[in-house]
């Protein structure tokens, strides 16, 4: 069964696609393997990414604002599966994660989260079945609805006893799962840690109106402000048991100022502001990290990208080890639509995308594990390849490389 899936974080840096071919070992149906056909990036238009910018906590949006940017949002994930299929070849299925535009957590309590991006126009585009919001069943139960990786992070890095693995993932946000060591899927510990790009960017953009600060080439030239820095790490979120979730609604634009206090949030200049924040996204990533006790640290997602942010990370972690989740053979780039595509195949066969606990909860705290997701069109999946084996839990993962398999960037 092939599988599209699509991504886009909070950083809105590139819509991430992965084509992947999954299928069943005769022999051991618990075995699941994923071949990945494609791993790549394709860009947002830039007018819908502007859009998307503009409305971004803080910033008020009414409803016909939300309404369009929920159609033109469907309109680029559909260019961006059209690009794809046609260049690497049909799919059976296409899962989606849309585009997270408000995720709402109240005294440590998701209440709601939305996801944009019209999955009818995907249906239009592509002639295929959409598998979409697949967060909301989570939260439904009483989960934070975040986040969705650990399913996949135990599946690929739970299975050594000797190893008890921080899988890292650094994006808008950043966000831990604690595998492996001798423990089993229940007892899998993850949760949203603090800020990954979410408060650098918005910094940037801010002064600049760039989206990044590539290479951290302006970081480097400014130096952390010690005051400024623990008055950030005094924040209450990082207090918060795991598992906790949180968004842009509180990594803000206004995030810094609200902390520190508008003056001197101001005084600022923008190299030690950029300086401030790596370190205290490194900080704060490396305190939560060794609170849990892991042997190494397994990292992806685009922050790791960021050459500063690494090496005060690695500074912070030692004697830790930091590891590129593709010294694995793990595609970093690639991890998260493999993520949503893994969820979309579970999904279409029934089987639960979240991992339960030891007494019944899943790892997001919800009341059980649940199936996630949503299908359009509603009899879509009547087609799809389908066997006893695809109902089998799924027990191992393993990745197949495929000689044919391209990452792209763009």
């Amino acid at each position: 069964m092939k599988v599209l899936g699509m991504m886009s974080g909070t950083s809105l840096d590139a819509i991430d696609v992965a084509l992947v071919e999954f299928a069943r070992d005769p022999a051991d149906p618990s075995l699941l393997t994923a071949r990945p056909l494609h791993l790549g990036e394709q860009p947002w238009p830039a007018a819908t990414r502007a859009s998307l910018r503009a409305v971004l906590p803080p910033a008020p949006a009414d409803v016909a604002t939300w309404s369009r940017l929920h159609a033109a949002v469907g309109d680029a994930f559909a260019a961006a599966a059209t690009a794809v299929l046609a260049e690497h070849g049909d799919a059976d299925l296409v899962a989606t994660h849309g585009q997270t535009v408000y995720h709402d957590v109240q005294d440590g309590r998701t209440l709601s989260t939305l996801q944009i991006g019209d999955p009818s126009r995907l249906v239009e585009a592509t002639g295929l079945p959409v598998i979409h919001d697949l967060r909301s069943a989570d939260v439904a139960a009483g989960g934070q609805g975040a986040p969705l990786a650990p399913l996949l992070d135990q599946l690929l890095l739970g299975g050594d006893p000797e190893e008890r693995t921080a899988v890292l993932n650094i994006g808008g946000i950043s966000n831990v799962s604690l595998v492996g060591g001798g423990s089993g899927p229940g007892e899998v510990i993850a949760g949203d840690i603090g800020p990954g790009n979410a408060l650098l960017d918005a910094a940037v953009h801010a002064a600049t109106g760039r989206a990044a600060d590539h290479d951290a080439l302006i970081a480097r030239t400014g130096t952390v402000d010690r005051p400024a820095l623990q008055a950030l790490l005094a924040d209450p979120f990082s207090a918060q048991p795991l598992p906790r979730s949180t968004g842009r609604e509180h990594y803000d634009g206004q995030y810094v100022r609200r902390l520190l206090g508008r003056d001197a949030a101001d005084a600022l200049a923008l190299p030690d502001l950029l300086a401030t924040l790596t370190e205290l996204t490194a900080v704060t990533i490396s305190q939560a990290i060794r609170e849990l006790g892991a042997s190494r640290v397994v990292a992806s997602g685009g922050g790791i990208r960021n050459p500063l942010l690494r090496e005060r990370l690695a500074h912070h972690l030692g004697p830790v080890l930091l590891l590129d989740a593709d010294e694995l053979g793990i595609p970093a780039d690639g991890k998260e639509a493999l993520l949503i595509a893994l969820l979309g195949y579970l999904g279409a066969h029934g089987l639960p995308g979240t991992l339960a606990g030891p007494d019944g909860p899943a790892h997001t705290g919800a009341r059980g594990p649940r199936v996630l997701g949503s299908l359009t069109p509603p009899r879509g999946l009547s087609a799809l390849p389908h066997g006893p084996a695809d109902e089998v839990p799924v027990g191992r993962f393993e990745i197949v490389p495929d000689r044919s398999t391209r990452t792209t960037h763009r």
